[in-house]
Order: C-alpha cells, then sequence, then structure tokens
C-alpha cells in the first residue's frame, strides 16, 4: 500500500527533474491552470446576446442578462464588452421620404403633449426605404405609441398609398380599434391621399400630422426605423425583394416585438409590455 502512495510523488518528482523545474513551481502552475476565469461564463452569455442583438449597448446587455438570471452590473459588462470589442459603433443617418407638397387635406396634430396610457390609442405611421443590391425599397410602418410595438407593416418596390394602405390593413386586422384612435403622420402624400384618408374614416380614427419641417416630431416611428437598420439591415446585404422581405419581417415579428429589449418600456419587449398592461387592467 505504501509503494503505490509514494508512486504519485515519484513520477512527479522524475517530471519536475525532467523539466528542469522544481515542484514548488510544478504545483503553482497547476493550480492556475486549474482556476477558472471568472468571467468565462460572462463572456459567453455577453456574446450569445450581441450575436441576437448586434445594436445592444452595455446597459441593455446588462438587463438581458439579469433577465436571464445573472447577478451582475453594467460597470462589469462595459468592461467585458470593451475587452472583447463588442460594443457597437453603428451609423447614424437620415433620410427623407416624405412628400408634403400635394394638393391634398393635411390635419391638425393631435399627438402633441399627449400622454399616451394604454394600447390602440394613439399609432404612429411611416415610411423608409431599404437599399437592396441594386436598388431601393420600401416599408411603411405601424406603431403603438404606448407599446412601441410594430402593429403593421408593408414593404413594396413603390412608394405609394398602396404602401401604406398595407400596412394599415394588417394593423386593423390584428388589433382591438375602436372609435377614436388616433393615427399620427407625417404630412407626406401617401397618408393625405384619399384612399388612405377614407379607410381611416371608416373606422372612425381620428387623424393627426406633424408640422412640415419637422421629421422628427415622429420621433417613436423614426427611432424604430433606427432600430430596424442598425440591428438588421445594416448587418445584411439583401439579394432580392423577397430575402428583404422575410428577414424585415422576421425581424419585426420574433426580435423586435417579442425579444428586444425597449429602455423606454422598464427593459421589457413590447409584447410583454401589452401583457403587462392586460394584466393590470384586470386587477
Amino acid at each position: 500500500m505504501q509503494a503505490k502512495q509514494e508512486q504519485p510523488q515519484l513520477s512527479i518528482r522524475h517530471l519536475c527533474r525532467s523539466l528542469q523545474v522544481n515542484r514548488r513551481w510544478y504545483y503553482a502552475r497547476l493550480a492556475q491552470s486549474e482556476e477558472a476565469d471568472p468571467d468565462v461564463d460572462l463572456r459567453d452569455a455577453i456574446e450569445h446576446i450581441i450575436l441576437e442583438f448586434a445594436g445592444y449597448g452595455y446597459r441593455r446587455v446588462t438587463h438581458a442578462l439579469v433577465r436571464a438570471g445573472w447577478s451582475v452590473n453594467h460597470k462589469r459588462v462595459l468592461r467585458i464588452m470593451r475587452e472583447e470589442s463588442l460594443l457597437c459603433h453603428l451609423k447614424r443617418q437620415f433620410v427623407p421620404t416624405t412628400d408634403s407638397h400635394h394638393p391634398f387635406q393635411v390635419y391638425p396634430n393631435l399627438v402633441k403633449g399627449l400622454q399616451v396610457d394604454a394600447p390602440d390609442v394613439v399609432w404612429v405611421a411611416d415610411i423608409t426605404y431599404i437599399r437592396l443590391l441594386s436598388n431601393f425599397v420600401y416599408l411603411a410602418a405601424l406603431l403603438d405609441a404606448y407599446s412601441r410595438k410594430c402593429v403593421g407593416w408593408n414593404l413594396s418596390k413603390r412608394i405609394d398609398t398602396q404602401l401604406a394602405l398595407g400596412a394599415l390593413e394588417q394593423a386593423l386586422a390584428t388589433r382591438d380599434v375602436r372609435p377614436g384612435l388616433i393615427h399620427h403622420s407625417d404630412r407626406g402624400v401617401q397618408y393625405a391621399s384619399t384612399a388612405y384618408v377614407k379607410r381611416l374614416q371608416s373606422v372612425q380614427a381620428h387623424i393627426s400630422m406633424s408640422a412640415v419641417g419637422n421629421p422628427y416630431d415622429n420621433a417613436k416611428a423614426e427611432s424604430f426605423f433606427k432600430t430596424l437598420k442598425q440591428e438588421e439591415v445594416y448587418l445584411k446585404q439583401y439579394q432580392t425583394f423577397e430575402e428583404a422581405q422575410t428577414n424585415i419581417g422576421q425581424f419585426i415579428e420574433d426580435v423586435y416585438n417579442t425579444k428586444r429589449l425597449h429602455s423606454s418600456l422598464g427593459y421589457l419587449p413590447p409584447v410583454e409590455f401589452e401583457m403587462a398592461y392586460a394584466q393590470d387592467m384586470r386587477y
């Protein structure tokens, strides 16, 4: 029994001699190699979040980690993201898509200073462009001003009334629309057109439009497009219209509405934010 207990010591002694190192150095290096990096699992978790949400900053990543069960503060997350070059530095740009020179009636701004405290009280509408490999397509979107949820969207090769109507019809088909809903947009011809206005009037919606020369008056829609482009469009090169439509639809429905944390919603996704509202209304 004694010989068997001494055998490992003899093996280590011989190993140290062959390496020309002493046993104290050997045991110190062995302990160091077996000591786990305290941040290795956290790094993996952060990288997983960034892979899914490329536009997340360190604060939003911190909230995502806390939701996943981590006990971590934003300073530690910021340090790791800096070390791993995971901080996003994405470009910002604004390209106007509004043609307000038209013969149609324009409407006053009904939402300026309005506090929206429930879903389907105010919808905000806007249009942006999406670059393909050799041309542009256009995206119309409708957002619920309370939850920031995209309630309707439509992608088209033409920037016309049918583009905006497609997004509106999707929203009307999926939401609980009641008389008095405020529809807010810019003064673009698509939203002022006879067909679009008549569709809004058919559901007894109130029409609201932002002031001329103030594209940021419709800030919630602009914020949505910024997120969409930074976290989806700018990261890919769509080859075809169909590819753009599939990817953008997947991002809106599966990521933006249901997973992405919104700082303005207390770091909840829009779907969860609306569910919390519905639950509060029951009690």
